[in-house]
């Protein structure tokens, strides 16, 4: 069996997961805003009762703690990623373990991506694309993020003149 891929991604991946999924989970948490606003302002008597409206704010403020606080760290811990002169390695997950490796003669173009959060926190995704798909090593650090996208690049380029 081969040895798991050896890079990780930056420890700064953390927070800036932990901003985009708490944006995320502000649309759960302002559900019970909307079924309160709906309950005091409706002309009719068919509202929502209160204790429900606010056992449903309890149980989403909580699950949306959850998630944004432990999700974003566990997720770093599982996520790795190789670079060689044959093939892109990527190995995450948590409870199922995806294991993909990507032969560099198969790449066709590399990018960086970067959105304002990423930005924000100097991170950049690397994206793979194949012919089949495309694949992503995200929340790299800039300057690592470029460095593995002119390494792929280059690796690629070097597979095809031997072809």
């Amino acid at each position: 069996m081969r040895t798991s891929p050896e890079h990780k991604l930056s420890k700064s991946a953390i927070k800036a997961w932990r901003l985009s999924t708490a944006i995320a989970c502000l649309f759960f948490i302002l559900v019970p805003l909307f079924f309160w606003i709906y309950n005091t302002f409706s002309p009719n008597e068919m509202g929502f009762s209160t204790w429900v409206i606010v056992s449903i704010s309890v149980v989403l403020l909580i699950v949306s703690g959850l998630i944004i606080f432990f999700l974003p760290e566990i997720r770093w811990q599982h996520w790795y990623y190789q670079v060689d002169e044959h093939e892109v390695d990527l190995q995450s997950g948590i409870f199922i373990i995806t294991r993909t490796l990507i032969p560099v003669k198969r790449v066709q173009h590399v990018d960086t991506r970067q959105g304002p959060i990423l930005r924000s926190y100097g991170l950049a995704d690397v994206t793979i694309s194949t012919a089949a798909t495309t694949h992503r090593i995200p929340a790299l650090d800039e300057e690592t993020a470029d460095i593995v996208r002119d390494r792929i690049s280059k690796f690629a380029r070097l597979a095809k003149e031997d072809v």
